[in-house]
């Protein structure tokens, strides 16, 4: 394993880098809009992560080679190592990873996850990947949706532009506003549950954020 296989493997340790990665294989991809699903189930002990867009998407020979690290569709990098971690982290974790895509129609990646499952990495700061990417590019809308045992909260860049009427959404004031925003409305939904979610960290450990 070569140096920069081994940093990204490091720098790649918590889920949420996993989702920085997606998003910009689709921003890549000229994806318009991106959508970002995290399902977090106690009763099934399932944690899924969803991220779809509507670029370029792939022919079904690119999607079957997709999780292979030494195939890439992008142009500007020789080894496409972000899927091919993602599966792995899925896999190790008692999940799995799948990527259905469409050319000209865009691509859907989908990782499933033991949510207690001690192999499983930190989901990680969800809220600061989302508005990276959006303050990174305002060009692209993104919706982020958070399903907490069915209590949801979802943050949608076009209602958030609309609402700031001109103000640009990567002003950075307004960047750590909304990244505060979006980080209190999901420990609302997930403290909403607090004894249940004293029991499931009891039994999840250190990975279970």
């Amino acid at each position: 394993m070569g140096t920069r296989e081994r940093y990204l493997i490091i720098a790649l340790n918590d889920l949420s880098l996993h989702i920085l990665d997606i998003v910009q294989n689709a921003i890549s991809a000229g994806a318009g809009l991106i959508t970002v699903c995290i399902t977090e189930n106690e009763a099934d002990d399932r944690l899924v992560i969803s991220i779809a867009d509507n670029g370029r998407g792939m022919t079904p020979e690119e999607a079957a080679r997709a999780t292979d690290p030494y195939f890439t569709s992008r142009r500007t990098r020789k080894v496409g190592l972000g899927l091919p971690l993602f599966k792995q982290s899925a896999e190790q974790s008692g999940g799995a990873l799948t990527v259905v895509s469409a050319a000209g129609k865009g691509t859907t990646v989908t990782a499933t996850f033991g949510l207690c499952h001690i192999d499983r990495p930190a989901l990680g700061d969800t809220a600061n990947a989302v508005m990276l990417s959006v303050a990174a590019n305002p060009h692209v809308d993104f919706i982020y949706t958070h399903d907490y045992n069915h209590r949801q909260y979802t943050f949608d860049t076009r209602e958030v532009k609309a609402a700031l009427d001109g103000l640009p959404i990567h002003n950075p004031q307004m960047v750590l506003w909304l990244t505060d925003m979006i980080r209190e409305n999901v420990k609302a939904i997930r403290s909403s549950e607090s004894s249940s979610r004293q029991s499931l960290k009891s039994r999840c450990g250190g990975n279970y954020e």
